[in-house]
């Protein structure tokens, strides 16, 4: 049996996890980490898989509701939801072969770039301004999905996140549409790396299912207040979100000095 007060923080942990994910993506900032601290001993293979099961919960929730409003193009989807399975799968290998403390201060000052710019351009995914070029739009979501796959496979928080600027920015979607391709490209990248997951039987069930329950409830609720009200309040999610992945960068590079 879990602790009364360590499944009070899980289903909080895992509920603000949901709301934050449905909205602009990060919900492993807060729940990894929370896994890591309230089950120390646990094994990393173990936190991440149960995360990854909490969390598929949440995302497919709040693709569901995204479609319901948002029109997609599901061939881009396809596209850049299988390249970045794949590569998020290789990824895990990568990380092995390239230091990590080379890599992470490299990517911590692109980030705070990124969050600068979309800072100071307020004007950034406010409109919808899609490029006409078909065959430019496939590589361009081939392209996001394997850098992003790679970087979920090598470090992970934050990799939905990206996904939303990285639409907003090179394809020219508004926030409230970058957020729904991220969340359905999201689901089909976390069910391949789920599956794998089973059949390490590396999922803590009665972990998990609790979390993934107030995950769902937490992305339902954030996905109505996201597209209720619109690409201002998901822009002003994705910089908090992006302070907080900065934060968690910065908190893994100084603790390797």
């Amino acid at each position: 049996m879990i602790e009364f007060w360590l499944f009070f923080f899980l289903i909080i942990g895992a509920f603000c996890a949901g709301f934050i994910d449905a909205v602009v993506g990060g919900g492993g900032l807060i729940q990894v980490p929370l896994l890591f601290v309230l089950f120390p001993n646990m094994p990393h293979t173990n936190v991440i898989a149960s995360n990854r099961f909490a969390s598929i919960g949440g995302t497919v929730v709040a693709a569901r509701h995204y479609l319901k409003t948002v029109k997609v193009n599901y061939k881009y989807i396809f596209i850049a939801g299988l390249l970045t399975a794949i590569a998020s799968y290789a990824g895990t290998y990568l990380m092995k072969s390239i230091p990590l403390y080379i890599f992470k201060p490299i990517l911590f000052v692109l980030i705070v770039l990124l969050t600068l710019y979309t800072f100071l351009k307020k004007e950034i995914g406010q409109l919808e301004k899609p490029l006409k070029s078909t065959k430019k739009l496939y590589f361009l979501f081939a392209a996001i999905g394997f850098i992003l796959g790679l970087y979920n496979g090598t470090i992970g928080p934050g990799t939905g996140t990206l996904l939303v600027f990285a639409l907003v920015q090179f394809v020219g979607f508004n926030f409230l549409k970058a957020s729904a391709y991220a969340k359905v490209i999201n689901a089909i990248a976390d069910a391949a790396s789920l599956f794998a997951f089973f059949l390490q039987k590396v999922v803590i069930f009665k972990i998990a299912l609790p979390m993934m329950g107030a995950n769902i409830i937490g992305s339902y609720i954030g996905t109505k207040m996201a597209i209720k009200n619109g690409n201002k309040f998901i822009r002003l999610f994705f910089i908090v979100v992006m302070l907080f992945l900065l934060a968690k960068l910065g908190w893994d590079i100084c603790k390797t000095f």
